[in-house]
């Protein structure tokens, strides 16, 4: 049996990247997927390709009435039953140089977006008996980096904000979960089409020695939505080949390197 055998499920953001990941594998394991974005002609070509178990929908996750009718497209294949808030952006900027309104667009985006998606899918999860709502944070939510500011702010909220929404919405049989994803090799992480190996590259020192794949995301995803994770809620689940355990350290020992010529200088 297909994991996600007769549930309804919509993905935000799912006109590339991980988002369609996301939707091409949800409808593998039997799903009927709503794919939103606001990349219509993308969006709409990849919903034709997946076939009669998806539809594509204008999304913009910033809108309400986008939402509902989102949802209305959901109910047409069943009742809801999996919401991915996949939909992002970043602008990399110092604080300095950030405009309000270039904070607020991240922000309206990422935090926005997942709130309004997390308050459309309440109604029609607790008609179904319930149901899992799959917020994809970031590490990025977890630690930051100098330039994320906004990007960073909107994934620390999302991390928030899904256990504040697992705590609510647990006694109505819907869970939500937050996942975290490290690099992954997307037009967002990787925006100038940059070779596989030449990205793989930079992540030598992690404990996975590569990129992360949109598919990497998608199956964590797939187990949240599935009833696998029947007794998850509330969590943080890192997807990142180990970016937050730390660095392999050439000039010490188990290091990809064997070193003896050199000794590791180290604070006391």
């Amino acid at each position: 049996m297909a994991r996600l055998d007769g549930k309804v499920a919509i993905v935000t953001g799912a006109a590339r990247g991980q988002g369609e990941a996301e939707a091409r594998l949800f409808v593998r394991e039997g799903a009927k997927v709503v794919l939103g974005d606001v990349l219509d002609a993308e969006g709409s070509k990849v919903a034709e390709d997946i076939g009669p178990s998806a539809r594509y929908v204008h999304l913009d996750v910033s809108q309400e009435a986008d939402w509902v009718a989102a949802i209305e497209a959901a109910a047409a294949f069943g009742p809801l039953q999996a919401l991915v808030n996949n939909a992002a952006i970043i602008r990399p900027s110092a604080i300095e140089d950030t405009s309000l309104e270039e904070y607020l667009s991240v922000i309206n985006v990422n935090q926005v977006g997942a709130f309004l998606g997390m308050r459309s899918a309440i109604a029609p999860m607790r008609a179904a008996g319930g149901g899992s709502i799959v917020n994809i944070s970031s590490i990025d939510g977890i630690g930051s980096k100098n330039g994320l500011v906004s990007y960073s702010a909107s994934k620390f909220a999302i991390r928030g904000m899904t256990k504040t929404a697992a705590l609510e919405l647990g006694r109505f049989g819907i869970r939500v979960n937050s996942i975290h994803p490290g690099g992954v090799n997307t037009v967002m992480g990787n925006p100038t089409g940059e070779p596989e190996e030449i990205i793989d590259a930079v992540f030598a020192n992690q404990a996975i020695p590569r990129c992360g794949r949109p598919e990497d995301i998608a199956y964590m995803a797939l187990f949240l939505a599935s009833d696998e994770a029947a007794y998850c809620t509330g969590a943080e689940f890192v997807v990142d080949g180990g970016w937050t355990c730390g660095d392999l350290e050439p000039a010490l020992p188990g290091g990809p390197v064997a070193r003896t010529d050199i000794g590791y200088l180290a604070s006391s």
